[in-house]
């Protein structure tokens, strides 16, 4: 239990993480869409007349990822989406990087052309591969603390300290509305009735 705990801990940790990469990222090209735009292009890869679409989606999609990780809400449907946006970035950059682009990738706002050898290809991409990496936790271990799905999976407020679900006090120990109390009567509080005797029996007492 400590263990799965410890991971949960971890987790909560990971998805708040990459929550602040989205909102931070999405923020920054959100403010400034005209160089959004320019650092998209740069890359070389879209047509003309998709650059601006891609511009405006990208940082709202990266804000509402941002917002669903921090909030905790399909955290692994977050976690997915990531991992396939972060995997799309590293595309990017690697194709760019063969083909001699001197550009700056503009994940957090600014990018677009650079001088010759003022490129940072290599530090962004173990950059994004870290973040890819929180992504991936998340998508294969979505349960973490603080989170609005643990709510929605039965991990709220009606779980112990684990997680695990606990059962409704109302209905532990309790028979089905019917059904005749054990033998040695533990039962006989709990169903309707059962303080009543038994009206067929009722006079075998009283003759004995």
């Amino acid at each position: 239990m400590r263990s799965a705990r410890l991971l949960d801990v971890v987790g909560t940790a990971v998805r708040l993480g990459l929550a602040v990469v989205w909102l931070v990222s999405g923020g920054a090209k959100l403010a400034d869409p005209l160089q959004a735009a320019v650092a998209v292009d740069a890359y070389e890869i879209l047509p003309a007349g998709a650059v601006p679409v891609v511009a405006t989606v990208l940082p709202l999609l990266e804000l509402a990822l941002g917002a669903l990780l921090l909030l905790g809400v399909g955290t692994r449907l977050a976690g997915v989406v990531s991992v396939l946006l972060l995997l799309g970035f590293v595309a990017g950059l690697v194709q760019a990087w063969v083909r001699g682009l001197s550009i700056d990738c503009g994940c957090f706002g600014g990018g677009g052309p650079v001088e010759p050898g003022e490129e940072r290809y290599l530090s962004s991409l173990l950059r994004d591969l870290g973040f890819l990496a929180l992504a991936l936790w998340v998508s294969v271990r979505p349960r973490t603390l603080l989170a609005v799905d643990r709510i929605w999976d039965g991990g709220g407020p009606m779980s112990d300290a684990d997680g695990d679900r606990v059962p409704d006090e109302t209905v532990v120990g309790r028979r089905a509305p019917g059904s005749w109390p054990d033998v040695d009567g533990t039962a006989v509080d709990d169903w309707p009735g059962a303080d009543t005797a038994d009206p067929e029996h009722a006079g075998d007492d009283r003759g004995r």
